[in-house]
């Protein structure tokens, strides 16, 4: 038996892909990573959130972005496309290109049963390398539940917000947003 040598990319190699595709992939140390599509609960806990804090934001100095937008974390090479995200202030991209943000304030990874441990372990790892990341949010497709992490100001993250019956609430301090569960959860298949 023979092992099967692993196809390595530079980042320049990697965005230069990336930009002529037609689905996405993910980027770390090398090795791209393609992204599969999402279930209907998932994608409709992602619509409910972008809704939710997208009209909240309006006319804010704070933005939020889908799943579209590209994030790089230099520190570590992880390009990623988080569910959602918020970025505050002026918005920082990789070139101009304007398809790759290196600032985000807050992001939001919906867990699903192929991403969920990648999202609370090794992701959540490599986004504590973000200097602007204040909080880390997760929410459950499967089951209720979410919780809402925040980094101290000398660096250590902890649970600041969490809820896991539907009728709780979890807030995002950084923008001050209370989010009911049933907000969150509502049209979803079999979890209300």
């Amino acid at each position: 038996m023979t092992a099967v040598a692993i196809k390595m990319y530079t980042q320049e190699e990697y965005l230069e892909l990336e930009r002529a595709a037609e689905h996405k992939s993910e980027y770390y140390r090398g090795e791209i990573f393609a992204m599969s599509g999402a279930r209907f609960n998932h994608n409709r806990i992602k619509e409910n959130l972008s809704i939710e804090i997208g009209g909240f934001l309006k006319g804010k100095n704070c933005e939020s972005l889908s799943s579209d937008m590209l994030v790089h974390i230099p520190e570590n090479t992880l390009y990623t496309y988080p569910d959602l995200l918020i970025v505050c202030g002026k918005p920082e991209f990789l070139d101009d290109h304007l398809d790759t943000l290196l600032n985000p304030s807050v992001i939001v990874e919906v867990l699903s049963p192929s991403t969920g441990s990648y999202d609370q372990g090794k992701k959540f790892y490599l986004y504590q390398s973000l200097k602007s990341l204040t909080e880390y949010v997760l929410v459950d497709s499967q089951q209720v539940g979410a919780q809402v992490y925040r980094k101290s100001d000398d660096g250590v993250w902890f649970v600041s917000s969490a809820a896991y019956d539907i009728g709780g609430t979890i807030k995002i301090g950084h923008i001050g947003l209370a989010l009911q569960m049933t907000t969150i959860y509502g049209q979803t298949i079999s979890l209300m």
